[in-house]
Order: structure tokens, then sequence, then C-alpha cells
């Protein structure tokens, strides 16, 4: 039997790695596909923001450039000032509370040894995440009507005012934060109680003994077994800090409720498809792009510097 060299096999080996992979390459290929054709394909699309785009000129017509003009409209309208501040505080308290809310509430269904009762609390909290935002805001729109609201009526009875949650300016952010809350808390549940299992049960032993009761192992069993996880999550969602929901808002707001419920997705809507104005509605979107992507970076270096968190 002869043997091959040392260095035909490094060159046979990248091969069959290749041979052997191929069908999850191939499992990926759709995936790949959709992103190219609504993700990358489409950013062609941001030289309109360059242009005094004329539709009827098409996309790739004799269109009229008009350099950074587009941007000097957008940054000198009255209430973009206004949007960008509307769009931090609901995007910046919905990913604290998304983050913090879910890891409570797994925390504490992680204490539960009645299994039944457990699964029963994960699926009515789960559900919510199924349902669209426009099925789940007609819901909210019944159940905070200030008529014949559940929530409005129980407040009557304790013999408080009815509140106009999504008619009033003061309440309208906080109702649409806790209402996405509660909608997506579920999943990340999921996610961090799909963590815990992965927790060497031998370090819940080793606490037991040295004394430590149930509340200390879950500050320092449990919480830095799903840190890595918690990191993750924290990284993916600071990308979209300035996505704070046009689903949810656009089903949800009004005229009325302009000034705190105003955000830089619904201004684009305006602006491109309610007012033809489509190079300022790339403009805005550009520029959203740029500020998360820059945010992306960031939050990759901390958790790369702090927490020791890498993709590969």
């Amino acid at each position: 039997m002869t043997v091959k060299p040392a260095a035909v096999r490094r060159r046979v080996k990248p091969r069959h790695h290749l041979r052997r992979e191929l069908p999850l390459h191939l499992m990926l290929l759709p995936g790949v596909i959709l992103y190219l054709v609504f993700c990358y394909v489409p950013m062609g699309g941001l030289v309109i923001a360059f242009q005094r785009f004329v539709p009827a000129k098409g996309m790739f017509g004799p269109q009229q450039w008009v350099g950074l003009d587009n941007f000097s409209y957008i940054f000198s309208m009255p209430n973009t000032a206004n949007v960008i501040r509307n769009t931090l505080v609901i995007a910046v308290w919905k990913i604290v509370l998304n983050l913090v809310v879910p890891i409570i509430v797994s925390l504490m269904l992680n204490e539960v040894s009645h299994k039944r009762f457990k699964s029963t609390v994960q699926t009515i909290i789960y559900f919510p995440y199924f349902i669209s935002w426009i099925v789940f805001a007609a819901i909210m729109t019944d159940i905070l009507s200030p008529s014949d609201g559940i929530l409005n009526m129980l407040i009557k009875l304790l013999g408080g005012q009815p509140v106009y949650f999504l008619g009033s300016n003061e309440t309208f952010q906080q109702t649409i934060i806790w209402t996405d809350v509660w909608k997506g808390f579920g999943y990340g549940t999921v996610v961090y109680l799909a963590a815990m299992t992965g927790i060497d049960p031998s370090l819940y032993e080793a606490a037991t003994i040295d004394g430590a009761g149930r509340f200390q192992q879950m500050l320092h069993v449990t919480l830095p077994g799903i840190r890595m996880v918690i990191t993750l999550m924290m990284v993916l969602s600071l990308g979209n800090v300035l996505n704070a929901g046009f689903d949810q808002i656009y089903n949800l707001y009004s005229p009325v409720v302009y000034e705190t419920g105003d955000i830089l997705d619904t201004m684009v809507y305006r602006l491109g498809l309610e007012n033809a104005k489509y190079g300022p509605a790339a403009a805005v979107g550009m520029f959203k792009s740029l500020i998360s992507c820059l945010l992306v970076s960031v939050s990759y270096y901390v958790a790369i510097r702090f927490f020791d968190y890498r993709l590969f």
C-alpha cells in the first residue's frame, strides 16, 4: 500500500470537506438568495438619495443629480429633530425592556418545578409573538378603548378617570413600548430558557453544598451561565436602535399623536408614498442605515472587548 505525501493529502482535504458539506451549503442557498434579492440588490436604489428622482424616467434614466440637497432638506424640516428624538426614546426603551423582561421571566420560570404549569405559562406568553401587528393592533385598540375597553372599565371600577392611551401624547409612547414588550418577550424567554438547559447541573450542586440559596444560585450560576446569550441578544438588538417599529406604530398612531409617535420609518412612508418626495425619503432611509451600521460595529467591538464574545 502506498502512502500519499503530506502535501498531496493537504491538497485533497479541502475538496473532501467541500463534497461532504455540500448539502449544508445547498440548504443555505435559499436564504442567501433571499438576502441578495431583498437586501443587497435594493441597495442600488440608494442613488435616489442624491437625485431629484422622477419615476417616469426609470431607475436608470437621466435623473437630475442634486448632491446632498435631499439631506439638507430633511434636516431643515421643523419636525426632524422631534422625529429622531421619538425614534431614539421608543427604540432604546424597547431594547432595554426586551432584554430585561425576558431575562427576569426566564429566571422565574426556571425555578418552577411543576412541568405542566411551566409549559402552560410558556405557551400563553409565547402566543402573542405569532400574531401579526395588524391583528394585535386591533386587539389593543379594543382593550385600550376609552369608552368600552377592558382596561378603562377596570380603571372606572376603581374610581379613576378613563385614559385615552392611543390618543394622548402623554401616554402614547408608554403604550407603544409596553405593548411591544408584551408581544415579544415570550420569544426572548424561550431563547434564555433554552440557554439555561445547557448549564452544568453540577454547578448548582456545588453551590448548594457551599450554602447558596435559590436566589444566590440564580445570581452566581444561572446568570453567568447565559451571559454569552445575553451578549448576543444585546449585540443583535443594538443594530435596531433606530427601528422603533413601523408595523406597530403605523397601525396604532394617528395625526393626534404625531408629536410623540412619529418616527423615522413613518416619516419615510409619508415622504415617499404619500407626498411622492422620493429623494428625501431615500435620504432618511440612508441616514438611518448608516447609523445602524455604525452601532452594530460599536456593539460588536464592545462585545469582544468586555465580554470576549466572537462570532468566529
